[in-house]
């Protein structure tokens, strides 16, 4: 495919994508950062996918059942038509506890007609690292690897094995099923149980989504972003995942290419905040236990990202073996940017931190620990802010004094300081305040280009930066400095073309950067809204909400030219950036039905 027309469905332990025609061609198992078992998206020779294939003559429509992550794809050539109906398995039990297997389910539903189609049921176990063995062995079929790493797979349906297995043409009889599960069942697989599990999932998701904040405006836009963003929640450790793929490059042909299967603390503690805002305050509290979790003593240092599971060691990989998406690699597994130092991390967790306290109850316990958490980022902010870092955006070459990050450290100690008022532990305040004083004098004066009348990328720099347009958001300026309204004018006369934005234009590790960043997009609409810049802010958003793809999804990257999506996808950053954008434009309310938990 020409975009990356694919949907997401996922059961807050893993996810698969499904293109447009209903292929699976990404799909990672047990979890989502497990080894693929169909990995196409990266390499459409080896990479193994799972297809249905139809005549010519069958046109082939795919939207999400409303609420849900439930993907369908409609099937149909005028007389004969199927409805493919794909789902990950996720529903609360009767003792409150949650049926998620690493499952995936693909119920297909007769609507008219014999429809005939193939299926290509081509699983590549580890990455298609080594070769992968198919075998009817009554029940399933068993998929697994002799060589290296062992794996195995096992696909259950009402469908004559052989069939699947030899490609054969298969008439549509009645409602049938495929059963893709990592782990071999220990009960008899049955059409009517995985309807029961259609429908038990089903109302998982509406149940979710009506918890959801009401929006006047965009509301179907800002509840198809919030379902991609706990799509991307990792249940078991309450983690969030920057995106579900792996390598899928900025730009075609270039080596800007990530595993973003991982916790970032920045996108994460965005994410959460996004979420606590729309109602769904568990997810905040599940990312609060995370961070805890992951920060068990005084002096134990916070890394910029970490395992679903709290991993410390995310070391980079290649698999030289993978052409990659579109011959773009390499293909990575690891993120060697774990080892990075980001002084920004501490001032958005701490926002989240500070919003915990503001929003919800805490118990004592849990406040203390908190407590201790927010003093010893205090105390690192204090030794380290005037340390030069990587930035925002990961640069892999030298340190700088990015503005960013100052503006990010400066968050840190004055959310300290608030969360200390609210505590009334105001033994620290005069300390605080004088240092919260010093980042703010400090960015004042070295941050700001008197001759570009803006602030910019980094210290003496000329360079422009999206990032800066987050210093009102962030309490630092109001909306009405004037210093603000001429960072917003100049920056986006330096890095917007076509109606997208750069993330900065100077070079970086690889060269100049070529492709629009998403989330900067949303950022300057954001400003140039609250500058009073309302009519063109709603005319880009118009805009930009036209290049997702045909489900309302995004990934990191937009091409200038073509609009065309780029980048690891769906990309949590670009949809948190989505529904604070689009609640600006819009005022919530709060159906009589909609409870809050």
């Amino acid at each position: 495919m020409e975009n990356l027309d694919y949907g997401i469905i996922g059961n807050c332990k893993s996810a698969a994508l499904i293109s447009k025609t209903g292929a699976m061609e990404w799909c990672c198992l047990p979890n989502f950062n497990s080894a693929s078992v169909f990995a196409k998206l990266l390499d459409d020779e080896i990479g193994g996918s799972f297809e249905f294939k139809v005549s010519e003559d069958y046109k082939i429509t795919q939207e999400y059942l409303w609420g849900t992550n439930v993907l369908s794809t409609v099937f149909d050539n005028g007389t004969d038509a199927f409805q493919l109906i794909d789902f990950m398995p996720r529903y609360q039990r009767e003792d409150q506890s949650y049926y998620a297997p690493p499952d995936v389910i693909r119920f297909i539903r007769l609507l008219k007609g014999a429809p005939k189609f193939k299926l290509i049921y081509d699983p590549k176990l580890d990455f298609a690292r080594e070769k992968t063995f198919n075998e009817n062995k009554g029940d399933y079929i068993k998929s697994y690897t002799e060589e290296g790493k062992y794996d195995s797979l096992f696909l259950y349906s009402n469908f004559n094995l052989d069939k699947i297995l030899n490609q054969e043409e298969i008439e549509l009889k009645e409602n049938s099923y495929l059963l893709l599960a990592y782990h071999e069942k220990l009960i008899t697989q049955t059409i009517d149980r995985a309807y029961l599990k259609f429908q038990r999932t089903k109302t998982y998701w509406m149940n979710w989504s009506e918890k959801t904040t009401k929006y006047k405006y965009y509301n179907e836009e800002i509840l198809r972003s919030a379902l991609v963003l706990k799509a991307l929640t990792y249940k078991k450790s309450g983690a969030v995942l920057a995106a579900a793929t792996t390598s899928l490059p900025e730009t075609i042909g270039e080596e800007r290419n990530w595993d973003y299967r991982f916790c970032w603390i920045r996108d994460a503690s965005m994410v959460i905040k996004v979420m606590a805002g729309l109602g769904h305050t568990k997810s905040a509290k599940d990312f609060l236990q995370y961070i805890i979790n992951i920060i068990p003593h005084k002096d134990e240092k916070i890394q910029i990202m970490y395992g679903i599971n709290g991993e410390k060691d995310l070391t980079e990989n290649i698999l030289t073996h993978l052409k990659g998406y579109k011959n773009s690699g390499p293909v990575r597994t690891g993120n060697a940017a774990y080892i990075q130092k980001q002084n920004d991390i501490y001032g958005i967790l701490m926002e989240v931190i500070y919003q915990q306290f503001l929003q919800f109850e805490t118990s004592l316990e849990n406040s203390e620990e908190l407590w201790t958490i927010t003093r010893g980022i205090v105390k690192i902010v204090e030794e380290h802010w005037q340390s030069p870092d990587k930035g925002i955006w990961e640069l892999r070459t030298e340190d700088r004094h990015f503005v960013f990050s100052k503006l990010l450290c400066w968050v840190a100690v004055d959310r300290a300081i608030k969360i200390g008022e609210i505590l009334r532990m105001g033994i620290n305040d005069t300390k605080w305040k004088q240092l919260r004083n010093e980042i703010f004098e400090d960015i004042h004066e070295n941050g700001w280009n008197e001759e570009i009348q803006a602030y910019t990328q980094s210290y003496g720099s000329k360079d422009l930066d999206a990032s800066t347009l987050l210093m009102e958001q962030y309490g630092f300026l109001e909306a009405s400095d004037p210093r603000f309204i001429s960072t917003v004018k100049a920056t986006k006369r330096e890095l917007c073309k076509d109606g997208l934005m750069y993330r900065y234009k100077n070079k970086d590790d690889f060269g100049e950067p070529s492709s629009s960043f998403t989330i900067c997009t949303f950022w300057l609409i954001d400003s140039l809204y609250k500058i009073g810049e309302e009519k063109e802010a709603k005319a880009m958003f118009d805009d930009l909400l036209s290049y997702s793809n045909h489900l309302g999804l995004f990934s990191e990257d937009i091409d200038f030219k073509t609009k065309r999506l780029l980048g690891n996808f769906p990309q949590a950053y670009s949809h948190l950036a989505l529904i604070e954008t689009a609640a600006n434009f819009s005022k919530s309310y709060v159906s009589e039905e909609n409870i809050q938990f």
